[in-house]
Protein backbone atom coordinates (compact mmCIF):
# COMPACT_ATOMS: atom_id res chain seq x y z
CA UNK A 1 0.00 0.00 0.00
CA UNK A 2 0.86 3.77 -0.36
CA UNK A 3 1.42 6.08 2.40
CA UNK A 4 0.18 8.87 -0.31
CA UNK A 5 -3.39 10.01 -1.30
CA UNK A 6 -4.70 7.24 -3.21
CA UNK A 7 -6.01 8.25 -6.19
CA UNK A 8 -7.45 4.62 -7.16
CA UNK A 9 -7.55 1.37 -4.73
CA UNK A 10 -8.34 -2.38 -5.75
CA UNK A 11 -9.49 -4.30 -2.76
CA UNK A 12 -9.74 -8.04 -2.86
CA UNK A 13 -10.14 -8.25 -6.44
CA UNK A 14 -11.10 -11.36 -8.32
CA UNK A 15 -11.61 -11.11 -12.19
CA UNK A 16 -12.11 -13.77 -15.49
CA UNK A 17 -13.97 -14.43 -18.21
CA UNK A 18 -16.66 -16.95 -18.61
CA UNK A 19 -15.73 -19.57 -21.33
CA UNK A 20 -18.07 -21.66 -24.06
CA UNK A 21 -19.38 -24.62 -22.73
CA UNK A 22 -21.57 -27.35 -23.84
CA UNK A 23 -25.40 -27.21 -23.53
CA UNK A 24 -24.82 -22.94 -22.99
CA UNK A 25 -22.45 -23.83 -19.38
CA UNK A 26 -19.86 -21.68 -19.63
CA UNK A 27 -17.43 -22.28 -16.68
CA UNK A 28 -15.65 -18.88 -15.02
CA UNK A 29 -11.92 -18.63 -16.25
CA UNK A 30 -10.37 -17.10 -13.36
CA UNK A 31 -7.27 -14.48 -14.60
CA UNK A 32 -6.89 -12.29 -11.10
CA UNK A 33 -7.57 -13.83 -7.63
CA UNK A 34 -7.60 -11.63 -4.79
CA UNK A 35 -5.63 -8.71 -6.02
CA UNK A 36 -5.03 -5.24 -3.09
CA UNK A 37 -3.39 -2.38 -4.27
CA UNK A 38 -3.14 1.34 -4.26
CA UNK A 39 -2.09 4.05 -6.77
CA UNK A 40 -0.83 7.27 -4.82
CA UNK A 41 -1.54 10.68 -5.73
CA UNK A 42 1.44 11.98 -8.00
CA UNK A 43 2.89 7.97 -8.28
CA UNK A 44 4.21 5.87 -10.67
CA UNK A 45 3.51 2.05 -10.20
CA UNK A 46 5.20 -0.44 -11.76
CA UNK A 47 3.64 -3.71 -12.66
CA UNK A 48 5.81 -6.36 -13.71
CA UNK A 49 5.14 -10.56 -14.76
CA UNK A 50 5.50 -12.73 -17.71
CA UNK A 51 3.06 -12.60 -20.33
CA UNK A 52 -0.73 -14.30 -19.45
CA UNK A 53 -0.13 -13.50 -15.86
CA UNK A 54 -3.19 -10.88 -16.05
CA UNK A 55 -2.35 -7.29 -16.37
CA UNK A 56 -3.81 -6.24 -19.47
CA UNK A 57 -6.96 -7.82 -17.64
CA UNK A 58 -6.00 -6.21 -14.81
CA UNK A 59 -5.75 -3.13 -16.99
CA UNK A 60 -9.58 -3.56 -18.04
CA UNK A 61 -10.76 -3.85 -14.61
CA UNK A 62 -9.67 -0.63 -13.83
CA UNK A 63 -10.68 1.11 -16.77
CA UNK A 64 -14.60 -0.33 -16.24
CA UNK A 65 -14.28 -2.52 -19.22
CA UNK A 66 -14.37 -5.72 -16.68
CA UNK A 67 -16.61 -6.11 -14.05
CA UNK A 68 -14.65 -7.86 -11.05
CA UNK A 69 -16.54 -11.23 -9.89
CA UNK A 70 -15.63 -9.89 -6.17
CA UNK A 71 -14.17 -7.17 -4.19
CA UNK A 72 -14.05 -3.46 -5.18
CA UNK A 73 -12.35 -1.16 -7.43
CA UNK A 74 -12.21 2.88 -6.10
CA UNK A 75 -11.20 5.35 -8.57
CA UNK A 76 -10.85 8.53 -7.45
CA UNK A 77 -10.72 10.87 -10.50
CA UNK A 78 -12.31 11.21 -13.69
CA UNK A 79 -11.64 10.22 -17.03
CA UNK A 80 -8.57 7.57 -16.22
CA UNK A 81 -6.82 7.10 -19.76
CA UNK A 82 -4.85 4.51 -21.41
CA UNK A 83 -1.02 4.68 -23.44
CA UNK A 84 -0.69 1.65 -25.28
CA UNK A 85 2.27 -0.55 -26.31
CA UNK A 86 1.60 -0.29 -30.11
CA UNK A 87 1.29 3.47 -30.70
CA UNK A 88 0.46 2.88 -34.91
CA UNK A 89 -2.53 0.56 -33.93
CA UNK A 90 -3.94 2.81 -31.21
CA UNK A 91 -3.87 5.85 -34.16
CA UNK A 92 -6.62 6.50 -37.05
CA UNK A 93 -4.15 5.87 -39.98
CA UNK A 94 -6.92 7.33 -42.19
CA UNK A 95 -6.90 10.99 -40.24
CA UNK A 96 -3.88 13.69 -39.63
CA UNK A 97 -2.63 14.27 -36.28
CA UNK A 98 -4.72 17.59 -35.69
CA UNK A 99 -8.18 15.30 -36.50
CA UNK A 100 -6.81 12.52 -33.66
CA UNK A 101 -6.12 15.18 -30.85
CA UNK A 102 -9.27 17.35 -31.84
CA UNK A 103 -11.04 14.32 -30.88
CA UNK A 104 -11.17 13.93 -27.80
CA UNK A 105 -11.79 17.69 -26.85
CA UNK A 106 -15.22 17.01 -29.38
CA UNK A 107 -16.16 14.09 -26.97
CA UNK A 108 -15.91 16.54 -24.28
CA UNK A 109 -18.37 19.21 -26.08
CA UNK A 110 -15.26 21.60 -26.59
CA UNK A 111 -17.34 22.98 -29.79
CA UNK A 112 -15.26 26.00 -30.66
CA UNK A 113 -13.07 25.76 -33.30
CA UNK A 114 -10.06 28.10 -32.49
CA UNK A 115 -10.01 26.81 -28.93
CA UNK A 116 -10.32 23.20 -29.69
CA UNK A 117 -7.05 24.12 -32.04
CA UNK A 118 -5.33 26.19 -28.99
CA UNK A 119 -5.92 23.41 -26.46
CA UNK A 120 -3.66 20.89 -29.08
CA UNK A 121 -1.07 22.74 -30.12
CA UNK A 122 -0.16 23.85 -26.30
CA UNK A 123 -0.33 20.28 -25.92
CA UNK A 124 1.72 19.02 -29.42
CA UNK A 125 4.45 21.21 -27.77
CA UNK A 126 4.07 20.02 -24.25
CA UNK A 127 4.83 16.31 -25.46
CA UNK A 128 7.74 17.59 -27.68
CA UNK A 129 6.39 17.82 -30.82
CA UNK A 130 6.61 21.18 -33.49
CA UNK A 131 3.04 22.04 -35.18
CA UNK A 132 4.47 20.77 -38.62
CA UNK A 133 3.46 17.17 -37.18
CA UNK A 134 -0.70 18.35 -37.36
CA UNK A 135 -1.06 17.70 -40.46
CA UNK A 136 1.06 14.41 -40.64
CA UNK A 137 -0.91 11.09 -40.72
CA UNK A 138 0.70 8.24 -38.56
CA UNK A 139 2.36 6.37 -41.01
CA UNK A 140 4.32 9.41 -41.31
CA UNK A 141 5.84 9.91 -37.98
CA UNK A 142 8.37 7.61 -36.28
CA UNK A 143 7.70 5.79 -33.66
CA UNK A 144 8.54 7.89 -30.76
CA UNK A 145 6.38 10.62 -32.83
CA UNK A 146 3.39 8.15 -32.94
CA UNK A 147 3.99 7.62 -29.13
CA UNK A 148 4.11 11.20 -28.02
CA UNK A 149 0.91 11.90 -30.07
CA UNK A 150 -1.04 9.02 -28.06
CA UNK A 151 0.30 10.28 -25.12
CA UNK A 152 -0.89 13.90 -26.21
CA UNK A 153 -4.19 12.76 -26.99
CA UNK A 154 -4.49 10.77 -23.56
CA UNK A 155 -3.73 13.87 -21.71
CA UNK A 156 -5.97 16.39 -24.20
CA UNK A 157 -9.20 15.37 -21.37
CA UNK A 158 -6.88 16.15 -18.52
CA UNK A 159 -7.04 13.04 -16.53
CA UNK A 160 -5.18 12.56 -13.19
CA UNK A 161 -4.51 8.27 -13.20
CA UNK A 162 -3.05 7.36 -16.58
CA UNK A 163 -2.53 3.09 -17.83
CA UNK A 164 0.36 2.65 -19.70
CA UNK A 165 0.25 -0.32 -20.87
CA UNK A 166 4.60 -1.79 -22.05
CA UNK A 167 4.64 2.04 -23.68
CA UNK A 168 8.37 1.82 -24.85
CA UNK A 169 8.81 -1.84 -25.59
CA UNK A 170 8.43 -1.18 -29.21
CA UNK A 171 10.99 1.67 -29.31
CA UNK A 172 14.68 1.16 -29.02
CA UNK A 173 16.57 2.38 -26.47
CA UNK A 174 17.50 6.42 -26.91
CA UNK A 175 14.26 6.63 -27.81
CA UNK A 176 12.58 5.08 -24.55
CA UNK A 177 14.74 7.00 -22.54
CA UNK A 178 13.58 10.36 -24.25
CA UNK A 179 9.96 8.90 -23.80
CA UNK A 180 10.45 7.91 -20.11
CA UNK A 181 11.82 11.46 -19.04
CA UNK A 182 8.95 13.24 -20.90
CA UNK A 183 6.57 10.80 -18.85
CA UNK A 184 8.25 12.07 -15.65
CA UNK A 185 8.04 15.31 -16.64
CA UNK A 186 4.06 15.26 -17.05
CA UNK A 187 3.56 13.42 -14.26
CA UNK A 188 4.74 16.72 -12.04
CA UNK A 189 3.53 19.34 -15.01
CA UNK A 190 -0.05 17.98 -14.47
CA UNK A 191 0.54 15.72 -11.00
CA UNK A 192 -0.67 12.67 -12.42
CA UNK A 193 -0.60 9.02 -11.58
CA UNK A 194 0.82 6.06 -13.25
CA UNK A 195 0.29 2.02 -13.67
CA UNK A 196 2.85 1.49 -15.70
CA UNK A 197 2.89 -1.99 -16.66
CA UNK A 198 6.32 -3.47 -18.36
CA UNK A 199 7.98 -6.42 -18.45
CA UNK A 200 10.98 -4.90 -18.56
CA UNK A 201 12.84 -4.84 -14.75
CA UNK A 202 15.69 -2.17 -16.08
CA UNK A 203 12.64 0.86 -17.58
CA UNK A 204 10.70 -0.17 -14.26
CA UNK A 205 13.71 1.01 -12.22
CA UNK A 206 14.25 4.08 -14.03
CA UNK A 207 10.99 5.48 -13.75
CA UNK A 208 8.81 3.94 -11.04
CA UNK A 209 8.71 4.26 -7.30
CA UNK A 210 6.96 1.31 -6.11
CA UNK A 211 6.83 -1.86 -8.23
CA UNK A 212 3.98 -4.82 -7.90
CA UNK A 213 5.12 -8.01 -8.47
CA UNK A 214 2.26 -10.10 -10.45
CA UNK A 215 2.19 -13.98 -11.09
CA UNK A 216 -0.56 -16.12 -12.16
CA UNK A 217 -2.67 -13.56 -11.54
CA UNK A 218 -1.62 -12.94 -8.12
CA UNK A 219 0.25 -10.15 -6.59
CA UNK A 220 3.06 -11.73 -4.83
CA UNK A 221 5.56 -9.02 -4.07
CA UNK A 222 4.99 -5.31 -3.47
CA UNK A 223 7.27 -2.40 -2.20
CA UNK A 224 9.31 0.56 -3.33
CA UNK A 225 11.61 -0.12 -6.52
CA UNK A 226 14.76 0.15 -4.02
CA UNK A 227 13.48 -2.09 -1.70
CA UNK A 228 12.41 -4.52 -4.23
CA UNK A 229 15.62 -4.21 -6.27
CA UNK A 230 18.33 -4.73 -3.46
CA UNK A 231 16.46 -6.87 -1.39
CA UNK A 232 13.31 -9.33 -3.29
CA UNK A 233 11.46 -11.42 -0.85
CA UNK A 234 9.51 -13.74 -3.62
CA UNK A 235 11.89 -16.47 -5.49
CA UNK A 236 9.55 -15.07 -8.48
CA UNK A 237 11.03 -11.64 -8.44
CA UNK A 238 14.42 -13.13 -7.94
CA UNK A 239 13.79 -14.97 -10.99
CA UNK A 240 12.64 -11.86 -12.69
CA UNK A 241 15.88 -10.04 -11.60
CA UNK A 242 18.18 -12.39 -12.42
CA UNK A 243 16.66 -12.56 -15.90
CA UNK A 244 16.95 -8.64 -16.50
CA UNK A 245 20.44 -8.61 -15.37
Amino acid sequence: MTAKEPVLSLRNVTAGYREGGLFGKRAFHEVLHDVSFDVGRNEIVGLVGESGTGKSTLARVILGMLKPARGEVTRRTEYPQMIFQDPYSSLNPAYPVAWILEEPLRLDGVRDVPERRRLVREMLARVGLPDECLTARPAELSGGQRQRVCIAAALLRRPKFLIADEPVSALDVTIQAQILTLLKTLRDEFDLSFLFISHDLNVVYQLCDRVLVMKQGRLVEEGTVAEVFARPRHPYTRELLAAAD
